[in-house]
């Protein structure tokens, strides 16, 4: 099961590695399974062998069961957010141009990070930013948000990347990293409910697995990876193969630089 299936570069190398694996295709973005999908068939590599399925990883016991599957023998989380939904100019992930302040992953979500943004008390707001981006800046952050919004709430990504850069000091604005990439962070991941949704996965999946399958998580924030690392080395069911995290090599990160904050940790369903 590719539990993020987004542009499907894992489930192309999965199923090209692999000839005699059927493979779950899972995304909780509809528009990122349809770019799957094609991409795949594309690649003559859909076919009987893929189902797709539209849901969150983290209610994969009943996906599996309304699918009559039993068991998966490999599970592959890559969180985060996808380079597609990222460059998507409509979806509101990125600052690198205009958009709406959206950031849901599910367009059925009701909740937006412009609701958060214009709805949120400011130590709330503030709160969030600093758990969710580790973000030194938080407090300022939101007070500059909670000034401005009394005047006119906030729509669209660039009026807030604004704000976000004019209250960290200039003297602090990194020469890779945008002041507003933290709080951006911060806001899909709440938005989403990705911690929430990332717990409940690590508890519920490990039963989904048969004897010896593979648990294989790659994350991209430190929360995340402490929440793998401790579940790993902790739950009933698995037993925990990487005793440190696989990182990208060097070569990797120049090809992607995306890449460069990625940690994969596996384990083994063993039996009980």
């Amino acid at each position: 099961m590719d539990g993020t299936t987004g542009m499907a570069g894992h489930s192309a190398a999965m199923l090209k590695a692999c000839p005699d694996i059927r493979l779950l295709c899972l995304d909780w973005d509809a528009e990122s399974l349809d770019k799957a999908r094609d991409r795949l068939g594309q690649e003559g590599l859909a076919g009987t062998r893929v189902l797709f399925v539209q849901g969150n990883f983290c209610d994969l016991p009943e996906i599996l069961e309304g699918e009559g599957i039993d068991m998966v023998d490999g599970i592959l989380l890559d969180l985060g957010i996808s380079s597609y939904q990222l460059d998507s100019s409509d979806r509101g992930f990125s600052f690198l141009r205009d958009a709406p302040l959206d950031m849901r992953m599910d367009r059925f979500s009701s909740v937006t990070a412009a609701d958060m943004v214009n709805g949120l008390p400011e130590e709330n707001l503030a709160n969030l930013i600093y758990e969710y981006g580790e973000e030194r800046w938080s407090r300022r952050i939101a007070r500059a948000i909670a000034a401005r919004r009394r005047e006119l709430p906030f729509q669209t990504t660039l009026d807030l990347a604004h704000v976000i850069a004019q209250a960290v000091p200039r003297r602090f604005h990194g020469r890779h990293l945008h002041p507003a990439t933290r709080t951006f962070q911060a806001l899909r991941i709440a938005v989403n409910m990705e911690m929430d949704n990332l717990r409940n996965a690590l508890n519920r999946l490990p039963a989904c697995l048969s004897p010896k399958g593979r648990f294989c998580v790659i994350s991209f924030h430190s929360l995340e990876d402490r929440m793998v690392k401790d579940t790993f080395r902790s739950h009933a069911l698995l037993q925990n193969l990487t005793k440190k995290p696989i990182t990208p090599s060097d070569v990797e990160i120049s090809a992607n630089p995306r890449s460069r904050s990625a940690k994969l940790r596996v384990a083994m369903r063993i039996d009980h």
